[in-house]
């Protein structure tokens, strides 16, 4: 895998967590108890822990990205391996 491609996997990878980390501990102003004033959105959230959450996301896309190298350069699984693919030609 070369730079590049291991540089936009993991770009793409990092983003992905994003969106699967960001609602996690997410409370709005009436799950908070907080009143919401007028203009505001009800449904915005209180606290969004923003930094917290771009830290566990690197976290986590690293591990992924590691999963992902790893599968790529040494072939952990292989076609073989899975149950329903045995019948998969093999290049």
């Amino acid at each position: 895998m070369s730079l590049a491609s291991a540089v936009a996997i993991y770009f793409i990878v990092w983003w992905v967590c994003l969106f699967a980390v960001l609602p996690f501990g997410v409370r709005n102003a009436h799950e908070a108890g907080e009143s919401v004033d007028q203009g505001n959105e009800a449904g915005a959230p209180v606290n969004p822990m923003l930094w917290r959450k771009v830290l566990a996301t690197t976290i986590l896309a690293s591990i992924v990205f590691a999963l992902i190298w790893g599968q790529m350069s040494y072939g952990w699984i292989g076609f073989e391996d899975v149950p329903f693919l045995k019948n998969m030609p093999v290049h």
